[in-house]
């Protein structure tokens, strides 16, 4: 990481700033939970990824959750239409975006409504006071304006007018009164930067970036954020700033990465590691799509992006690439892999490599776009018609998700087998520190391609379906292999030789040999973390759930309780030793955002007493839900 070269607390630097009051020393904190609400205009996403990559590079642990509308353009100054940022950053390591804000910078009357009731108690809030207008109260619902009455008795308010300080900032500017207004979110970034010391030379090298093309408006930005700065160390109201220190993190080189860009570089690794040239076939769907745009970088790593017309062309031409001896890649959210699941069970049939991405989503059909689901597990293990089994993954958080890409490719190219990797939209937007690996010590990932013919009649023609001892894995044959002329497709093929076979007793043997291929792949035990040794609860979970239950644990813990966790990254095959495990604990609860889909798998497949807790409400758990769920059921069972 890089560290700021300059002071943050040094008042002369960023501002320029003329009172020679020496500043307080800033209070030392561990935590802070910072979340910016606006309207979908106000760049919100903008400013709260500008803090956090800040924050990243002073060293901090981190964790986001950006939540923004499904709607390119909802109503303005309406709550449908809010979006926020949230960031979560420590001196130590954490595992989630943090249950509630600390403190809360609300643009507008809608971003107020929406988000108050998650602000606690002494909680501080900063309020853009110009855009709490009669027109903007009424779109929300206010009667009067929160500000004037005792709704926000409770919060330490700091009424603040943004729009007009950053007026004021860029009155000598030739930027129109529009530009000038937009970049009151740099003015909110200055204040809250202030506030916790963060430096102020990366923001303004990438504002300088962002807008190379226009260095009026550059310049306008700057100048907003520097007011904000400004304002936060002039004025008495903000009498106290605080400093988070840099975590102690394993050493090495990091970055901050978000799941969906972590996936795509996990993708480019994989094609690295084997040899292959890459193809992305894919339609564009939220929240995947920006998978598509980071891959699309990288043709120099011999990735190739192909947006299709839709969902099944996108899967068909990356069938057609494994075909044709490269790693074929498809990524897609739940509508879409509905849409995919026939060329899947082709690619089960034909038995070829095949790596299918499910950045899961709210749903059923177009449900909720920008909101994170966990229900797509069941359509992931039996969405396709016949016995078409694959194998399926899920990344615990960004950072995992490049990990888990090379561990999709490498049960792909050695299985010969499709490989659905469900991410969700919590995983794909969020974002955390990430150690970048050494190359050196990624897998070795090349596939063994066949060049000769291999008839066990020594008749030397090439059978397409002639299994190896090990992996079950048929032949990968490059068309074209001169010699290695055969036939695959949705039809079923005979044992070995590969030919088109209606033959009842073949039928069976091949499902259960594509069964058994599944069954075999080999897979890490279960990872359990289990301090005391004498837990008798277990909480079992997948998927970004990862962060809370472990979050959710750690309070457990620290209040004298006992509970044990292991996560699964492996949902097909589940982990051998996973029966044997479950069979330890009392009491097994499974935390899932669906309707208990994993739980319903565990209990049919180990016959255990699963205790189910689920919610759909379109938002990742909170870690004291989980928490207050576990200290019930561990007391219950002491009792």
């Amino acid at each position: 990481m890089t560290t700021e070269t300059t002071d943050p607390t040094d008042p002369t630097d960023p501002a320029e700033a003329t009172d020679s009051t020496e500043a307080a020393e800033p209070q030392p904190l561990h935590r802070a939970v910072i979340r910016f609400a606006g309207d979908s205009g106000d760049g919100m996403q903008l400013t709260g990824d500008r803090f956090t990559s800040d924050a990243a590079a002073l060293g901090n642990d981190l964790a986001t959750l950006p939540n923004f509308p499904a709607e390119i353009r909802a109503p303005q100054g309406t709550i449908p239409g809010v979006s926020s940022f949230q960031v979560h950053f420590a001196d130590y390591d954490i595992l989630t975006p943090g249950d509630r804000p600390d403190v809360l910078v609300a643009m507008n009357p809608a971003a107020l409504k929406a988000n108050l009731a998650d602000l606690p108690s002494g909680g501080t809030l900063i309020v853009n006071t110009d855009a709490f207008t009669t027109r903007n109260l009424t779109k929300v619902g206010y009667d009067t304006s929160p500000l004037d009455d005792d709704t926000l008795a409770g919060y330490q308010v700091h009424a603040v007018a943004m729009t007009s300080l950053t007026l004021g900032a860029l009155s000598e500017t030739e930027v129109g009164k529009k530009d000038a207004e937009r970049a009151k979110n740099m003015f909110a970034l200055g204040l809250v930067s202030w506030m916790y010391g963060r430096a102020t030379d990366g923001t303004e090298q990438f504002l300088r970036e962002k807008f190379a093309r226009r260095p009026d408006l550059a310049d306008a930005n700057i100048l907003a954020f520097r007011a904000g700065w400004n304002y936060g160390e002039t004025t008495e109201a903000f009498a106290v700033s605080y400093e988070v220190a840099p975590a102690g993190l394993p050493q090495g080189t990091y970055r901050q990465i978000t799941g969906n860009t972590a996936l795509a570089y996990g993708i480019v690794a994989a094609g690295q590691c084997s040899g292959l040239p890459v193809l992305l076939g894919t339609y564009p769907i939220t929240p995947a799509s920006d998978i598509l745009h980071e891959l699309s970088k990288h043709k120099n790593f011999g990735v190739t992006t192909f947006q299709a017309e839709d969902e099944i062309a996108g899967i068909g031409a990356a069938l057609g690439a494994s075909y044709g001896g490269a790693l074929g890649v498809t990524t897609t959210s739940g509508p879409g892999i509905a849409l995919k699941s026939e060329t899947i069970g082709l690619a089960v049939m034909t038995e070829l490599p095949l790596l299918v991405i499910d950045v899961q989503r709210g749903g059923p059909s177009t449900g909720l776009p920008t909101k994170t689901e966990q229900a797509d597990l069941l359509q992931a293990m039996h969405g396709r018609n016949g016995e078409s089994p694959v194998a399926v993954l899920a990344p615990r958080s960004p950072a995992d998700c490049f990990d888990t890409a090379l561990e999709a490719a490498r049960i792909a190219l050695t299985y010969r087998t499709p490989v659905l990797l469900l991410s969700d939209g919590a995983i794909a937007n969020g974002s955390e520190p990430w150690r970048i690996p050494d190359a050196a010590t990624l897998p070795d990932l090349t596939p063994e391609f066949a060049d000769a013919a291999n008839a066990p009649d020594g008749s030397g023609e090439f059978w397409p379906y002639l299994r190896d001892p090990e992996t079950l894995a048929r032949p990968w044959a490059v068309p074209g292999t001169p010699g290695l002329a055969h036939r695959i497709g949705g039809l079923e093929k005979s044992d070995g030789r590969g030919d088109i076979s209606y033959d009842p007793d073949n039928h069976d043997r091949m499902v259960r040999l594509r069964q058994a291929k599944i069954d075999g792949i080999r897979v890490p035990d279960t990872e359990l973390d289990d301090p005391s040794g004498i837990a008798d609860v277990l909480v079992v979970g997948w998927g970004s759930t990862y962060g809370p239950i472990g979050a959710a644990a750690r309070r457990v813990r620290q209040a004298g309780l006992k509970v044990a966790h292991a996560h699964l990254r492996h949902l097909n095959p589940l982990p051998a030793d996973l029966g044997e495990v479950l069979g330890r604990y009392r009491h097994v609860v499974v935390p899932e955002m669906n309707l208990g889909q994993l739980a319903s798998l565990l209990r049919a497949r180990y016959l255990v007493d699963v205790e189910s807790y689920s919610k759909v409400a379109g938002l990742p758990f909170l870690a004291e839900e989980l928490a207050s769920v576990l200290t019930r059921i561990i007391k219950e069972g002491s009792s």
